[in-house]
């Protein structure tokens, strides 16, 4: 192997985003073998236009894995916003104002999981779990457990999930919007580097002057303020708000980081691997109606699919180590 071949192996096996590439079209022939409609132009548009609602939340948990912790109420956050939307547009309030008002109120959320987390040293795990239980009945109250109508004006509607042209839609623009955002932020700035040190040695960023506490509360806001953002597109796209909506959302946002390679244990993640997840998951999803499976199937896939992202980036990175060596 010459030296450039041999640098550009290493190149390659050290970016996280490759395997999971691999398994994607893996994944999309497979389905397409089983059933060309796969990928007939009504149904690749499905998943262009759903993935990103769902999409957005997980960019926000990426972040706040990379530091170190969890959030399991986007789920219930993802619910809250929209119906809080709904509360003040039938109490009269001016549509924009209530959905500023309801994304702040999300933000708030988060700053209290942050909070809470940081100061009285409880798991996030807890103090989130916690939270999706405590969101999600509060959902349940505000409607008596109905749907409600999302009364919002055609220009609104239009702007955050209205379709652009042939498989370009506005809640896509959003998406890939805050990911670059957050992309920049990771890759660029040195609140990036917080993030990144702030998960992967705590200790050490302390020692540099680096305040983890309010690096982590950030995050818990930002991964507030993308569920809460999620489910007000959605409810955009379906003109109503429901009670329900994003039931396992939390498990799906964090499936998609992991496989798209963000480390449990925190220091480690890319917002690249995270669309790339998100989009595998809502590949497997649609394939498996396409083709007609049970519905339970999907959470079975995706949790094999977790497992073997897992496997193969660990086997990626040693591999990557033995080459330099």
């Amino acid at each position: 192997m010459t030296l450039n071949a041999r640098k550009l192996t290493i190149a390659l096996l050290q970016r996280k985003e490759i395997s999971i590439t691999i398994i994607s079209l893996i994944t999309i022939s497979f389905f397409y073998s089983l059933q060309p409609k796969f990928l007939s132009p009504a149904n690749v548009d499905v998943l262009l236009k759903i993935t990103p609602e769902l999409g957005i939340p997980a960019l926000g948990v990426t972040l706040l894995m990379i530091a170190g912790e969890f959030d399991l109420s986007v789920g219930s956050v993802f619910a809250f916003t929209s119906l809080f939307t709904t509360l003040l547009l039938e109490m009269g309030v001016n549509p924009w104002l209530s959905v500023l008002l309801a994304l702040g109120a999300c933000s708030l959320i988060g700053l209290s999981h942050g909070l809470i987390t940081v100061k009285t040293g409880i798991p996030s795990f807890i103090t989130t779990l916690g939270g999706l239980l405590v969101w999600r009945g509060v959902a349940l109250v505000i409607t008596g457990g109905l749907p409600k109508f999302f009364a919002m004006p055609t220009e609104f509607t239009n702007i955050m999930a209205g379709k652009i042209t042939t498989f370009l839609h506005a809640q896509m623009l959003w998406f890939f919007g805050i990911a670059i955002i957050f992309l920049l932020i990771l890759e660029r700035h040195k609140f990036g580097n917080w993030i990144y040190s702030t998960g992967g040695k705590k200790d050490a960023a302390r020692a540099m002057g680096i305040n983890t506490d309010k690096v982590k509360i950030i995050c818990f806001i930002l991964s507030s303020f993308t569920a809460g953002l999620g489910g007000i597109i959605q409810s955009a796209r379906l003109n109503q708000a429901l009670p329900n909506q994003g039931e396992g959302l939390e498990f799906d946002a964090i499936a998609a980081a992991v496989i798209g390679g963000t480390s449990l244990f925190g220091g480690a993640g890319t917002i690249i691997g995270t669309i790339i997840g998100e989009y595998l998951s809502r590949i497997i999803e649609n394939g498996l109606i396409i083709i007609r499976a049970p519905s339970y199937y999907f959470r079975l896939y995706i949790g094999i699919v977790v497992i073997i992202a897992v496997i193969i980036n660990l086997y990626i990175q040693r591999r990557a180590i033995r080459i330099r060596g």
